[in-house]
């Protein structure tokens, strides 16, 4: 079944778009926040598909993806109260007040590597506004993950998407069909 050509066709295409960077913004707050897809899908293209622009789009991802975030701490800063009583019923409340001695001593730490890494920032962003993370730390960190993580991308593409592409379109299928197998077993393994 051939489900990721297509998709990647499709996305190359709205990637050229002249609304483009305002949904590339929106998905980049989001995910910051409590949407599952990461920007990354569509800075790439985007880059690839402009490389003159690549610095501005990766500004444009790292500026919405740290408001975001900031969204997702004034999610935790607001909801956790609302849901301690239902963490202390499932027993979770030694686990969240070793999370919260973590982030005591590495809050910023942790923060800038979800913020790089493909780990779930939103996770991040809304933990650190419930354990109540001091907020220029949290911008700090999240500022220098992202927009490492993005310029990164950008960059990339920008520079050797070309040669790649012509060598990822003919594997598209595997490397879709691989990446679910590898997050199903992930998914088995850490349950």
């Amino acid at each position: 079944m051939k489900l990721f050509g297509p998709l990647y066709d499709r996305v190359l295409v709205w990637s050229r778009h002249p609304k483009a960077p305002w949904y590339l913004g929106a998905v980049s707050f989001a995910e910051s926040s409590f949407f599952l897809i990461p920007p990354d899908v569509m800075l790439a293209p985007m880059a690839l598909a402009k490389p003159h622009n690549w610095f501005r789009l990766a500004m444009l991802t790292t500026v919405t993806s740290v408001l975001g975030g900031l969204f997702g701490y004034l999610i935790g800063w607001v909801a956790m109260d609302a849901v301690m009583p239902w963490i202390e019923r499932a027993g979770y409340a030694s686990k969240l007040a070793h999370a919260g001695r973590w982030f005591e001593q590495w809050g910023f730490w942790a923060v800038l590597l979800a913020g790089f890494s493909p780990i779930p920032y939103k996770a991040f962003t809304i933990t650190a506004g419930g354990l109540g993370m001091a907020l220029l730390p949290f911008t700090l960190a999240s500022f220098i993950g992202r927009g490492g993580r993005f310029f990164l991308v950008a960059f990339l593409m920008a520079r050797f998407g070309p040669a790649v592409e012509a060598k990822l379109k003919p594997t598209i299928e595997w490397l879709g069909w691989g990446m679910v197998a590898l997050a199903v077993v992930a998914y088995l393994v850490l349950r």
